[in-house]
């Protein structure tokens, strides 16, 4: 334990105390959504940061593999980010909803919504960050990873759940300098140590300067399907949904863009450094720690301590309040008649925070949990919530996305079982390509039984359902708000 490090997070933790507020109104869009104020800067900060959380992971990875990193975790993410912006932001932002299946249910009516919402709700769930800020502090702190993570989470909740959205965002804002600014810290520092950049690439083993850092094209080739999960992603969308409109939506994305790739460059040439500077690391997960142990001294050490919670804990807590606000306004809503979805909503961050800490407990890999989650939910949700908001023509039945989703996840977790029972994929194929396969099956399916009844586009199905005692603005309210 360094005291320099436990003081600058002190002061880090009474930062966010302070920066966080609590939110302005009482409806269900003032607290899940800000009442639609988010403007071009706060936007790039709050998704930037949320899109950024597992850098722990990404210091292993890019010690294990190398130059790898950016190609495989980096560069599809970018494509799909860039497709996200151009096709589905401001059509996202114009619908007016509140969620994902919201969505789901204006498209293909409510029981695609329900099991959209369960989806939504296992994605949310924050396991894997939540394993990273236990990591953190225990490696920190020499706190006992259950007990890290436990108190970690608690003190997330404790700041998000007077202020809702709106306290998400302006941490958010708090964590994107951080993170930024821990990075720029150690990679001169430790390029130094090294000799620069030629000097660093010279000294890499061979396998970490190839593309696909030895491991082979299908090694590579699953995380750009598995990227495809942007199109989806609620964090996403939840940000658009929030934008002040269709235009800052667009833009904001394409900024990000920007940021991302210039985070990945510093993060994969840090990785790069600990791979050459420590080579004998026998935990590549303690890359980035133990470089800035190794490299920097006392204060700009924990300078860049307090970089890596920032990065990890914007992201937790922006899936530990996604994660609520699906329970409170799309999963509880359907099990009662009156629900005040903002209680439900506080209530869900301790639900959710407890279902992170377990599954975190039980599977212990950072990238086991982006591989299985992200395959499961992408196959399942990509092709409805995609085509939803397109034209009906180009859209399933409200069957044949039903169908889609839950056959896609049927085939994934199939997969993945026997993966777990044998210890490899069956045909030795990842479980998200025979998953994606079979919704599009079900599409071409739900396009041939339309065909066959001779129909025309229908309409879109009312995303009307009975009145949370919190009620949804009507337009004329949701336009003043904007």
């Amino acid at each position: 334990m360094d005291p320099i490090v436990v003081i600058g997070l002190a002061i880090y933790g009474a930062a966010l105390l302070a920066v966080a507020r609590r939110s302005r109104g009482t409806t269900a869009i003032d607290y899940l959504l800000d009442g639609r104020r988010l403007t071009t800067p706060a936007f790039v900060a709050t998704l930037v940061s949320t899109w950024y959380g597992g850098v722990l992971g990404v210091g292993e990875y890019s010690f294990r593999f190398g130059i790898s990193n950016w190609l495989a975790l980096g560069v599809p993410y970018y494509l799909a980010a860039f497709v996200f912006a151009f096709v589905l932001a401001g059509r996202a932002r114009r619908t007016e909803v509140l969620s994902i299946p919201d969505q789901l249910r204006a498209a293909y009516g409510p029981r695609a919504a329900r099991l959209g919402a369960a989806l939504v709700l296992l994605m949310a769930i924050p396991a894997a960050y939540v394993l990273m800020l236990g990591d953190l502090l225990r490696i920190y702190l020499g706190a006992a990873l259950p007990l890290g993570m436990v108190l970690g989470t608690a003190f997330t909740i404790a700041y998000v759940v007077a202020g809702g959205f709106r306290s998400v965002v302006r941490t958010n804002v708090l964590q994107f300098c951080l993170m930024f600014g821990g990075f720029f810290i150690i990679l001169p520092v430790a390029l130094h140590r090294v000799g620069g950049f030629g000097a660093l690439w010279a000294a890499l083993p061979t396998t970490h300067r190839q593309w696909d850092g030895g491991m082979g094209v299908q090694f590579v080739l699953v995380w750009y399907f598995i990227a495809l999960q942007t199109l989806v992603e609620p964090t996403f969308y939840q940000r658009c949904y929030a934008a002040e409109s269709p235009r800052v939506a667009r833009q904001s994305v394409l900024i990000s863009i920007g940021f991302w790739v210039l985070f990945d460059f510093l993060t994969t040439f840090t990785g790069l450094a600990a791979r050459v500077l420590l080579p004998n690391l026998a935990d590549p997960v303690l890359a980035f720690p133990e470089l800035g142990r190794a490299v920097l001294p006392g204060v700009f050490n924990a300078l860049f301590a307090i970089g890596l919670f920032a990065t990890v804990m914007s992201t937790a807590q922006s899936y530990l309040f996604l994660g609520a606000a699906t329970l409170g306004h799309d999963v509880v809503p359907e099990l009662a008649r009156r629900v005040d979805e903002r209680k439900w909503t506080m209530i869900g961050l301790g639900a959710v925070g407890a279902a992170a800490i377990a599954i975190a407990l039980a599977l212990r890999s950072v990238i086991g949990i982006w591989h299985d989650v992200g395959s499961v939910v992408t196959a399942a949700l990509l092709l409805p919530v995609t085509l939803s908001h397109f034209p009906r023509r180009w859209s399933f039945s409200p069957a044949g996305a039903i169908a889609a989703m839950g056959a896609a996840t049927a085939v994934c977790t199939l997969w993945l079982v026997v993966e777990y029972v044998t210890g490899r994929y069956p045909l030795g194929i990842e479980p998200i390509f025979p998953a994606l396969v079979t919704s599009a099956g079900c599409w071409l399916a739900s396009q041939a039984h339309t065909a066959s009844l001779g129909s025309g586009p229908m309409p879109r199905l009312s995303s009307a359902r009975p009145a949370p005692s919190t009620p949804r603005p009507d337009p004329d309210q949701t336009a003043r708000l904007r």
